[in-house]
C-alpha cells in the first residue's frame, strides 16, 4: 500500500522505516489524512508477519510541531451543525468519537505486539510528541535546537492523544504537572535526564541506533501494560500523592483563578487517570478533551493565539504588489534602553546595525546594553561565546549621522518630544539613500503629524516596539495617510526577520495598544480615587486575567512617562481630554514625592535592591487618597468586569475610528502587547463570545454607574441591534503572502 504523507520501507531484517514527509509543507502536521494513514500503517505492520519492528521518523528538518489546529476548529463547527440537525446526544457522541481517533491510533501502536521506536530528528511538540510517547523507545539526533513538549495549554487545550496519561506514568507528578500546565518545551539534555528519551546520538547514526534497539530485543510492551507496574510517584492516595494533589489544586487556583478550563481538565485527567488501567484512563482523557473543545475559551484561544497569529506572522496584511524587501543594514537613532534593544534583536536577525546617539559615550552605552543582553543569554545557556562574537561584529556605535547613507531602514527611537524628533528628521532626510525607509518608534505621537517634517511622506512609517523588546513579541506598525506600500512592505518584512508578530494599524493618538492599555491603568487610578484598597485593585485585575495589576503596570511604564503623556495630550487636545483628578495624583507622585516607578525603585510599590526581597505596595499612598471603602461592600465581579470592559470598549472605538481594520490584529495585539486576558481570545473576541447585545447592556450598566468611559460607540450599538459580531461584520482578509 502506498501513502500520501508517509513512506514505508522494510529492510532485510524485517524492520519497517516509516518516514513522515507531507508533500508541499515545510513542517509535518497531524491532520485528518495523516491520522488515517498512520492508523492504516499500524494495521498493516501489525498484520504483516515479515515486519519485526517499526521505526518512525521525519523527512523534514523537524519531526513535527503537532496537530493542525484548524482541524480542531473545524470539529467545533461540525459539532454545532450535528447538534442542530440530530440533537445534543448525537453531537456529543460524534465529537467524542472524532476527537479520540488519534488517541486510539496511538494506543494501537503501543499494543501492536511489535516494537516501535521514535527516531526524533528535531522539534517534536503536541500530538507529535504524544506519538513518540506511544512508541516503546525514543532515540533523538543531537541537535541543540530540538525541543520536546506539550504546549496545548497555551491555546486553551490540553493533550488529547494520551499525553496526560503516558507522561504521568513516566515522570514524578511534579514534573508531569510542570510540563502539562506550563506547556514549556524541554531540550534533549533534560529529556534524557528525565528518561523521556533513551539515547541521544549523532544525526548520521539516528536510524541505525533506532533499528539496533529493535534488533537487540527491545520489548514491545509499555511499562504500564506490564504486571506489577508501579507509578513513579506512588499511588494517588499515597503520602507523596497527598503532598502533590491538594497543593497542586491550590497552586492551580492561584495561577489561573479558574479562568482556564483546560488547566482544570489536566488536573482531573491526571488525578483520575492514575487510578485506572490505561484504556480506561485514555477514555477519561478523551471525554475531557471533547468537553474542552466545546468551551469558548478554547475556541477563542485557538483562533487568536494560533490561527490568527500564524496568518499575521506570514504576512496577512502585506501589500501584494511589492516584491520582497531585505534590510541588510539598519540605523537606530537613539541608543537608550529601547533603541539599543531594537538594535540587539535586529542584529540577532542577521542584519548589520548602527546605533547612533548624540555623542560617542551615549552610543557606547547602548552597545553596552547589547553586550549585557547577549551575556544574559549565555548565562542561561541560550547562546555561546561564539554567538556573542558574531553578534557584536554586526553592531557599531557612533555619533556620526553620515553612516545613514548606506542604510536600508532607519528607526528613530528618541524621546517622546515632537521638537526633538523634528530635529532628528532634519538631519536624516538629506542622508537617506534611494529607496530607504525611515520609521519612528513613537508610542503615542500621531504619525501624520510627525510626517509633516518630510518632503516624501510615503517613506515614513511607525514601527512601535514594546518594552522589553527582547521579550515582547508584538510590533505595532502604524500607517499614516501618506505612507506608501513599499514602506509598509519593508516594515513587515523586517519584523518577520526579527521573529516578532506584527499588527498594522492606522494612525491615531496612542494607536491601538496604548489607547487600550492606558484605559486599564486609568481604571486602576479611578478605583484608587474611589477608595478601593490598592491590594484589592491589583488582585481583582489579576483575577480578571491581566498579567499584572494596573498600579504595578503604571510603575513599569514609569509614572513620569505617564505624566508626560497626560501633559502632551492636554496640550494637543485641551484639559477635558485628561482626567484632572488622576493628573493631580500623578503630579503628586512624580513632582512632589519623586516616585517615578520601578526605574527609581519608588512608585505605587516600594522596590528593594535586587535580590533583597519582593516589591510591596507603598504604605505612604494612603494620605494621598480618600478614605478607603470597606472591601466587603465591593462587588469583586464588577471590579473584574470594569478592567476588561473599559479596554474592550476602547478597542471597539478603534474599529469605529478605522484604526483597526482587521479584528485579528486587535485580538492578537491586545494579548501580545499588553496581556489582555488570553482566555478571552483578545479584546474583540471578548465582545464576540459574550455576545454584542449582552456586552452593550453591560456597558450601559457600567456607564450609568461610573461614567462615559464605558459608553459604547455607535458602531457597537448598531452591531448589537443586528446581532452582529466583529468577525462577522469585518471578516479577516485571506492570507496575502505565505
Amino acid at each position: 500500500m502506498t501513502f500520501k504523507n508517509f513512506k514505508v520501507e522494510t529492510d532485510a531484517d524485517g524492520i519497517a522505516l516509516v518516514t513522515w514527509d507531507i508533500f508541499g509543507r515545510s513542517m509535518n502536521v497531524l491532520d485528518v489524512a495523516t491520522i488515517e494513514e498512520l492508523g492504516a500503517i499500524v494495521d498493516q505492520t501489525t498484520a504483516d508477519a515479515a515486519v519485526k519492528g517499526v521505526v518512525i521518523t521525519s523527512g523534514k528538518e523537524a519531526f513535527s510541531a503537532g496537530a493542525d489546529l484548524s482541524m480542531l476548529e473545524g470539529m467545533g463547527k461540525v459539532f454545532a451543525e450535528t447538534k442542530a440537525a440530530k440533537g445534543e446526544e448525537a453531537a456529543q457522541q460524534m465529537l467524542f468519537d472524532e476527537s479520540r481517533k488519534l488517541s486510539l491510533t496511538l494506543r494501537k501502536i503501543e499494543t501492536s505486539g511489535k516494537p516501535w521506536v521514535a527516531a526524533i530528528n528535531g522539534l517534536a511538540l503536541g500530538g507529535a510528541f504524544e506519538l513518540t510517547l506511544a512508541c516503546h523507545y525514543r532515540v533523538a539526533a543531537e541537535n541543540p535546537k530540538t525541543r520536546l513538549g506539550l504546549p496545548e495549554i497555551k491555546v486553551g487545550l490540553f493533550p488529547g492523544g494520551g499525553g496526560t496519561q503516558r507522561l504521568a506514568r513516566m515522570l514524578q507528578p511534579q514534573d508531569t504537572m510542570q510540563m502539562l500546565l506550563k506547556g514549556d518545551a524541554i531540550n534533549l539534555v533534560k529529556a534524557k535526564a528525565m528518561g523521556i528519551v533513551g539515547a541521544v546520538v549523532p544525526s548520521a547514526d539516528l536510524i541505525t541506533a533506532a533499528k539496533e534497539w529493535i534488533k537487540a530485543g527491545g520489548k514491545p510492551v509499555a511499562p504500564w501494560d506490564e504486571k506489577g507496574f508501579k507509578l513513579p510517584g506512588g499511588p494517588v492516595y499515597s503520602k507523596q500523592g497527598m503532598m502533590m494533589f491538594p497543593a497542586g489544586n491550590a497552586i492551580y487556583r492561584r495561577e489561573t483563578f479558574d479562568n482556564y478550563p483546560a488547566a482544570r481538565a489536566i488536573m482531573q485527567c491526571v488525578y483520575e487517570g492514575l487510578q485506572l488501567p490505561m484504556d480506561a484512563a485514555l477514555r477519561v482523557e478523551s471525554r475531557q478533551f471533547a468537553h474542552i473543545l466545546q468551551t469558548k475559551e478554547a475556541a477563542a484561544m485557538i483562533r487568536s493565539l494560533f490561527l490568527s497569529m500564524q496568518e499575521l506572522n506570514k504576512g496577512a496584511r502585506r501589500p501584494q504588489n511589492v516584491p520582497p524587501t531585505k534590510v541588510k543594514k539598519l540605523a537606530v537613532i537613539g541608543a537608550g534602553f529601547m533603541g539599543a534593544s531594537v538594535g540587539f534583536v535586529s542584529a540577532r536577525g542577521g542584519m548589520d546595525v548602527v546605533l547612533i546617539d548624540r555623542d560617542q559615550a551615549s552610543a557606547d552605552k547602548g552597545l553596552g546594553h547589547c553586550i549585557a543582553a547577549i551575556d544574559g543569554l549565555i548565562a542561561k545557556g541560550r547562546a555561546k561565546e561564539a554567538d556573542k562574537t558574531a553578534l557584536m561584529a554586526k553592531i557599531t556605535a557612533t555619533a556620526d549621522f553620515e553612516v545613514i547613507k548606506d542604510c536600508d531602514l532607519v528607526i528613530e527611537a528618541v524621546f517622546e518630544d515632537r521638537a526633538v524628533k523634528a530635529e532628528i528628521y532634519k538631519k536624516v532626510q538629506p542622508l537617506l539613500k534611494e529607496g530607504a525607509i525611515i520609521a519612528s518608534n513613537t508610542s503615542t505621537l500621531p504619525i501624520n503629524s510627525l510626517a509633516e517634517e518630510f518632503a516624501d511622506q510615503s517613506k515614513f512609517i511607525g514601527i512601535h516596539f514594546f518594552s522589553p523588546v527582547e521579550k515582547m513579541m508584538l510590533v505595532e506598525i502604524i500607517v499614516g495617510k501618506n505612507t506608501g506600500d513599499v514602506a509598509l512592505a519593508t516594515a513587515l518584512d523586517y519584523v518577520r526577520v526579527i521573529g516578532k508578530t506584527p499588527i498594522v494599524v492606522n494612525d491615531s493618538r496612542g494607536f491601538f495598544a496604548n489607547r487600550c492599555v492606558l484605559r486599564f491603568t486609568a481604571e486602576g487610578l479611578e478605583m484608587l480615587l474611589e477608595g478601593v484598597p490598592p491590594a484589592m485593585i491589583e488582585n481583582t485585575a489579576k483575577m480578571a486575567g491581566m498579567p499584572v495589576g494596573p498600579l504595578s503596570l503604571s510603575d513599569e511604564i514609569a509614572l513620569d512617562l505617564v505624566l508626560k503623556i497626560m501633559k502632551a495630550t492636554e496640550a494637543d487636545l485641551g484639559s477635558q481630554a485628561v482626567d484632572q483628578a488622576q493628573k493631580k495624583l500623578i503630579v503628586e507622585m512624580v513632582e512632589k514625592q519623586e516616585r517615578f516607578g520601578r526605574k527609581n525603585g519608588k512608585g505605587f510599590y516600594e522596590y528593594p535592591p535586587k535580590g533583597k526581597g519582593s516589591k510591596a505596595l507603598w504604605k505612604g499612598i494612603a494620605p494621598l487618597l480618600p478614605k478607603p471603602v470597606d472591601p466587603d461592600t465591593l462587588d469583586v465581579e464588577e471590579l473584574k468586569q470594569r478592567f476588561l470592559v473599559v479596554q474592550a470598549v476602547e478597542a471597539a472605538r478603534t474599529v469605529e475610528d478605522h484604526v483597526i481594520v482587521d479584528p485579528r490584529e486587535a485580538d492578537v495585539g491586545s494579548i501580545l502587547g499588553f496581556g489582555f486576558a488570553p482566555f478571552t481570545g483578545g479584546t474583540l473576541s471578548y465582545i464576540d463570545f459574550m455576545g454584542t447585545k449582552k456586552f452593550v447592556e453591560l456597558c450601559h450598566k457600567l456607564e450609568a454607574k461610573y461614567g462615559s468611559r464605558f459608553t459604547p460607540p455607535k458602531l457597537l450599538e448598531e452591531m448589537a441591534a443586528k446581532g452582529e459580531t466583529f468577525y462577522g461584520r469585518f471578516p479577516p482578509k485571506k492570507l496575502a503572502a505565505a
